[in-house]
């Protein structure tokens, strides 16, 4: 029987050689005569072109500068692809040539690579090649991917035409799976990538000769560094290795990098093979270290961070149990720990038994029917992956044999951790987590601007002190408030307030996540005998409503608009590194001081001797770094409460979106943004001492964002993390969340948008 495979292999990346090479020798493997149709495609391999613009002129100088090696590295190419692969003895230059040819197959396969990504085509269309259009042969599709999580709106039905020939069809990432469900109503396999179909022993055989002698680490970049930096500048130094970079990004990841232009795929095999240690953010960079058993870290996208069930490498990772890889996460490895091997080698093997029976049911046009795929650590419970956990705390306050804890990553985050000799796998902790539950759909809340009656009250609030409000009402009463406050050590924890007088410590908002400890425990416990109210974060705040398994009445809560929850270790490292710079300890803090009116938010600083340091919030390190969303908690960025279905009885926040015509008198001292989320707190909000005037709740989102959407993950966080797990902190702020130059500063002042993001790129780069 033989089979027509469609795929990359002319281009000279070392991804697409070594797959289309992998896929033909699986075929092989089960009896099949496999053919790779020579179809070229808009490529152009050449070193030095036309200079289109000062971009290019650029890249071909570099060239220029190095073309003895990258005519190696291209003569190599063109070698492993004659020694590697079956190709058809003619090439084929469009869709209209192969519909002629006479084609002497049994079977079309659509190989692997981001063969049907329309968006890398001229045209920005699918190419009909890819998906074997030119013939009426049966059809069967190998990890094909799209490339994209979601394909261009209209192209729906395109899709779905040419997935039709198909008798069998698998993806390489979970998005494709998603992609192709959603266009067709069929069901996709996630398979491996064809280059994990083979073992380290036949890759072996492919390499060339050793070139670089010794231990060295390799570094393979195909962008900028970025999060590795930290990895590849310690593991030099703690090991004493020379960095060996192979040529992907033209920067140097290292001052004493040794650049190899001239690798070809053999060498590319060779490097990775010998490697003492590998540094990498290219997927196949990845593969080979985990084919080569080569401790590696490895960097992804952020896009990728704040999606990893959408990540090819985070799919293949989390199969093989080795997500920790991953560096600028809150569970990456320590710099030196070794990988599991032995474990990763045992998932690998399954994972192939099961892609390669895939392969030979589709060939054999059998059903395939999986056995499973990206499982879970074996016994662990299922709850909310690391990216989607809120630290809400409900999963380790209900479980009956207290067999999870809330344990700090790495990060500096609080994340549930299972112990299995006590887990007896009943499920309530999955029941209970908020991620992994639907939320009623609630009607529009109710808008007001709302501000305390009481002028020291209001003095000492963030802004209009509606909060001082509520836990007047509730203590008055005989309740007990439950709020955050900052201890002597400045860590912030959830603690219960039962007089008035103490509500100070509970007043003023709090930029970092807090420690929730038993607390849902405690206010369970309240409720047997009083009125309760707490107010905290929406995640919190569902949180607390899931544990409790419902919505007492003497229950009221306030959630917040929140930005996002700040890392609480990076912020008592920020205050450690405060104490040190100004030699006193800290007494207290005010993340948002009102010394000069209530838009110009101060951070203030007391110290234990009586002096008394206060900036503006954002130009201080740790308003910048807040203001950016640099260090917050990875959920944050994807937050299923930035909308208007809010979990508490009422929403609190600053009502930023009042006009200077507005209230004029009273935006000085403060103004709350307060939302009437339910009948009960109507009821509540009828018996405040409060002054407010009603607002249409557009005007409520308008001014605060949050309120319709996350905040956008910034792009340098893994590598703000990463450098945080390997750095003294001192270095980590100078570097991340130091104020930028002067004349950058004083531009922001005068010059339109695109310009200060162009002048911004320029001091980057210099």
């Amino acid at each position: 029987m033989k089979a027509g495979l469609v795929t990359f292999y002319h281009l000279h990346h070392y991804g697409a050689l070594l797959q289309a090479a992998a896929t033909q020798r699986a075929l092989a493997s089960l009896g099949w005569d496999c053919e790779t149709i020579d179809y070229f495609v808009n490529q152009d391999n050449r070193i030095l072109k036309p200079p289109t613009s000062p971009k290019r002129a650029a890249n071909d100088a570099f060239n220029a500068l190095n073309y003895s090696a990258l005519k190696r590295r291209q003569r190599r190419f063109e070698d492993f692809s004659k020694a590697r692969l079956n190709l058809t003895s003619r090439r084929y230059e469009s869709w209209e040539e192969l519909r002629e040819a006479a084609l002497p197959y049994d079977l079309l396969v659509s190989g692997s690579d981001q063969i049907w990504n329309p968006t890398i085509f001229p045209d920005g269309r699918f190419d009909p090649v890819f998906f074997g259009a030119f013939s009426p042969l049966r059809k069967i599709a190998y990890a094909p991917s799209f490339g994209v999580p979601r394909i261009p709106a209209g192209m729906e039905a395109e899709l779905k035409s040419y997935l039709e020939g198909y008798s069998h069809l698998s993806v390489r990432e979970a998005s494709g799976r998603e992609i192709i469900q959603a266009a067709s109503g069929r069901e996709a396999a996630v398979v491996l990538d064809p280059t994990l179909l083979l073992t380290a022993e036949e890759w072996s055989a492919m390499a060339a000769k050793r070139t670089v002698q010794g231990e060295y680490i390799l570094c393979y970049c195909i962008s900028r560094s970025g999060a590795l930096e930290p990895y590849i500048r310690r593991l030099a130094e703690d090991t004493g290795l020379p960095v060996v970079q192979l040529c992907g990004t033209r920067r140097k990841v290292h001052p004493k990098a040794r650049m190899i232009f001239d690798a070809g795929p053999a060498e590319f095999l060779t490097l990775f093979q010998n490697a003492a240690f590998v540094c990498t953010n290219s997927f196949h960079g990845t593969v080979f270290s985990v084919q080569f058993q080569r401790p590696f870290f490895t960097a992804v996208a952020p896009a990728e961070l704040q999606e990893p069930e959408r990540s090819r490498t985070f799919s293949l990772l989390s199969r093989l149990g080795l997500t920790d890889r991953v560096v600028g996460r809150g569970d990456s490895a320590d710099l030196r720990a070794q990988p599991d091997w032995p474990a990763a080698q045992a998932r690998l093997t399954t994972a192939r038994e099961e892609a390669m029976a895939y392969l030979k049911a589709a060939l054999a046009d059998e059903p395939y029917r999986p056995s499973g795929e990206n499982r879970g650590k074996d016994g662990d419970p299922v709850l909310a992956d690391r990216a989607h956990c809120t630290g809400c705390t409900a999963c380790a306050a209900v479980c009956p044999r207290d067999a999870i804890s809330m344990v700090r990553n790495r990060e500096g985050f609080s994340v549930p951790s299972v112990d299995r000799d006590k887990c007896v796998h009943c499920g309530i902790c999955s029941k209970t987590c908020p991620i992994l539950r639907s939320r009623e759909q609630k009607p529009l809340p109710a808008a007001f601007a709302a501000w305390n009656q009481k002028e020291d009250v209001r003095r000492d609030s963030s802004s209009g002190g509606a909060f001082s409000a509520l836990a007047d009402y509730v203590l008055e009463g005989g309740g007990v408030v439950y709020g955050a406050a900052l201890d002597g050590r400045q860590h912030l924890r959830h603690i219960a307030c039962f007089r008035k007088e103490d509500l100070w410590r509970l007043r003023g908002s709090k930029y970092v996540q807090s420690d929730l400890e038993s607390v849902f425990r405690e206010v369970r416990q309240c409720l047997e005998t009083r009125q309760v109210l707490f107010t905290g974060t929406p995640c919190q705040v569902d949180g607390l409503y899931r544990y409790l398994g419902g919505r007492p009445e003497n229950l009221t809560t306030c959630d917040l608009i929140c930005h996002g929850v700040p890392s609480p270790g990076v912020w008592e490292d920020m205050a450690r590194y405060i104490e040190k710079k100004r030699g006193r300890a800290l007494q207290a803090v005010r993340f948002r001081n009102k010394v000069e009116g209530w838009k110009n938010s101060h951070f203030t600083a007391v110290y234990d001797d009586g002096t008394v340091d206060t900036h503006p919030l954002y130009e201080t390190e740790y308003g910048r770094g807040f203001g950016r969303a640099l260090f917050l908690r990875p959920c944050c960025y994807r937050c299923p409460y930035a909308c208007m279905n809010r979990p508490g009885d009422f929403t609190l926040g600053d009502f930023w979106g009042l006009r200077p015509d507005e209230l004029p008198e009273e935006q000085q001292k403060g103004v709350s943004l307060l939302l009437v989320n339910t009948p009960h707190g109507s009821h509540v909000f009828d018996r405040l001492h409060l002054s407010c005037r009603p607002f249409p709740v557009e005007r409520a989102i308008a001014g605060n964002p949050r309120l319709a959407s996350p905040v956008v993950q910034p792009p340098d966080r893994a590598a703000f993390f990463a450098a945080y797990a390997l750095e003294p902190f001192d270095q980590v702020v100078r570097k991340f969340c130091a104020l930028p130059p002067l004349p950058l500063r004083a531009a922001r002042k005068v010059l339109p948008p695109e310009a200060r993001t162009k002048l911004k790129k320029a001091f980057k780069r210099s």
